[in-house]
């Protein structure tokens, strides 16, 4: 009989991606400094990528080690799920119309530098920002 002829085979991987963002503003930031180091302010949770989200921010910083110079920025699941692999960019606006926002980003660098996998609900990622701006 001749021989058959070559298995021919083709497959196609989408990575969905999604954009997203959340506007979190503190009302009278003034007065939640000096609240405590360890202590935070949550922002509602919100939705992108069908994941929960949280942002967290503590005005005297985290950690001790942060000695009250340093506020914290974390953005957290807020939903179960397994293996969420996310850039993120946040942003911390002054108020004082002085442009000195400061801003920590993930997108246009190069992937050594994220995306970041966060594993189960509460996974956070952060970074301590330097309080030199001023915040109302």
């Amino acid at each position: 009989s001749p021989p058959a002829p070559p298995v021919e085979t083709a497959s196609t991987s989408v990575t969905k991606t999604v954009n997203g963002s959340h506007h979190f503003k503190i009302a009278g930031y003034s007065l939640a400094k000096g609240i405590g180091v360890g202590k935070y302010i949550a922002s509602e949770s919100f939705t992108v990528g069908g994941f929960e989200w949280a942002i967290y921010f503590y005005p005297d910083g985290k950690s001790a080690e942060d000695g009250a110079a340093y506020v914290s920025l974390f953005i957290a699941l807020a939903s179960e799920g397994t293996d969420v692999r996310a850039l993120f960019e946040l942003t911390l606006v002054d108020q004082s119309g002085k442009g000195q926002d400061k801003v920590h980003t993930h997108f246009g660098r190069s992937l050594e530098g994220g995306p970041y996998t966060l594993k189960y609900r509460g996974s956070m990622w952060s970074v301590p920002l330097a309080c030199a701006i001023e915040l109302l």
